[in-house]
């Protein structure tokens, strides 16, 4: 499986390398080649504009690279800040912040992410904001649990009665020990996010026409599924295989990370 989710994932980066290497217009209409079936011309034909679904398919894994990395990071770098603190102080802060917490995670992550790209607009940016805003109450949770129980530990009170500074407490002494775990928690946020921006660009508030999107790919392809079924099967199985590999590495992380497995 560890193999598998390797091929999968240098697959697709080096198709992104490839498909801005050999700049393929993903734009570039054939009014003669609408629905075409897979050819020498379309290696994995051609969708209901004559454009060249495999140059679409390229652009349109840029795309999901693109906005899943920069909404984890975001999403990781907010919900990290939010758990620390509350974990670290305790009491009140502890309190306020998990009930702002909690009020986030009452509802669906995706309906959540809907109802605040709808009031944004579409488009890429707003697409981004509405998923971070969403994101990260999962890193939160995680880190607050965490740091609640590395709060008192024995390094921590003994650089605490040196008079190591707040700061110092929380980002030398407390904040690398969650780094496995927050790698682990990274790479299932990085699927994650990638499967709430196809949702919403097949919904119509993520990216835009003309440029591409798995997503927008899907919705454009269904309604072609009798005649032209290879539209959505290729583009289908590509979001499967990358999510799956994602995924499967993920678990690979946390077997390799975690240090009771290996005992």
């Amino acid at each position: 499986m560890k193999k598998f989710a390797t091929t999968i994932l240098l697959f697709w980066l080096a198709a992104v390398l490839l498909g801005r290497l050999f700049q393929l217009n993903p734009n570039a209409i054939n009014l003669n080649a609408i629905l075409s079936t897979p050819s020498f011309t379309y290696l994995l034909g051609a969708d209901d504009l004559g454009r060249s679904v495999l140059a679409r398919l390229l652009r349109g894994v840029e795309v999901s690279f693109m906005v899943s990395i920069t909404v984890t990071v975001i999403t990781m770098l907010l919900g990290v800040c939010v758990g620390l603190f509350a974990g670290f102080y305790g009491g009140k802060v502890d309190r306020v912040l998990m009930q702002i917490t909690d009020v986030f995670l009452a509802f669906p992550g995706i309906l959540l992410a809907i109802a605040f790209a709808a009031v944004l607009g579409p488009g890429l940016v707003n697409l981004m904001i509405a998923l971070s805003i969403t994101g990260w109450v999962s890193y939160a949770r995680l880190t607050r649990g965490q740091a609640l129980g590395l709060r008192n530990r024995q390094h921590v009170l003994a650089a605490e009665s040196l008079g190591a500074s707040v700061p110092r407490l929380i980002f030398k002494h407390i904040l690398p020990l969650l780094t496995s775990i927050l790698v682990v928690e990274a790479t299932y946020s990085l699927a994650s996010v990638m499967i709430a921006e196809a949702s919403l660009s097949f919904l119509g508030l993520g990216i835009q026409a003309p440029n591409a999107s798995w997503g927008a790919m899907l919705r454009d392809g269904v309604r072609y599924m009798l005649i032209a079924p290879h539209y959505v099967l290729i583009v289908g199985l590509s979001l499967m295989s990358l999510i799956l590999a994602i995924n499967l590495g993920g678990d690979y992380l946390r077997d390799k990370l975690d240090v009771r497995i290996e005992q």
